[in-house]
């Protein structure tokens, strides 16, 4: 599958399509970088496995920051509000991570 936009061609291959299914993100940055996590817990186990990683720029960060807020608005216009369940919200605690 390959999308064109702004003449910029986007290949999307197979395995990449089907997706990693993740219910937890934890993030950490430098400053240099954002490093997100993607990881999957499974109730009852206590040990999880990050899926998958993404490193990217400040500004590359802000501008997925950016998307995902715009994306969210579009998606409650149609849907409703997506509620969130709990208390407030608590990041993890993570320590600094090294500069590449």
């Amino acid at each position: 599958m390959e999308t064109k936009q702004n003449n910029l061609e986007i290949e999307l291959p197979d395995e990449v399509a089907q997706g990693t299914y993740s219910n937890l993100a934890i993030i950490a940055h430098s400053s240099s970088e954002f490093v997100v996590d993607f990881v999957r817990m499974m109730p009852g186990i206590p040990k999880a496995k990050v899926k998958s990683r993404i490193i990217l720029t400040p500004e590359h960060a802000k501008r997925l920051m950016m998307a995902l807020i715009d994306n969210i608005k579009k998606y409650e216009s149609q849907n409703g509000e997506i509620k969130l369940q709990g208390i407030g919200f608590n990041p993890p605690i993570i320590g600094p991570i090294g500069e590449a």
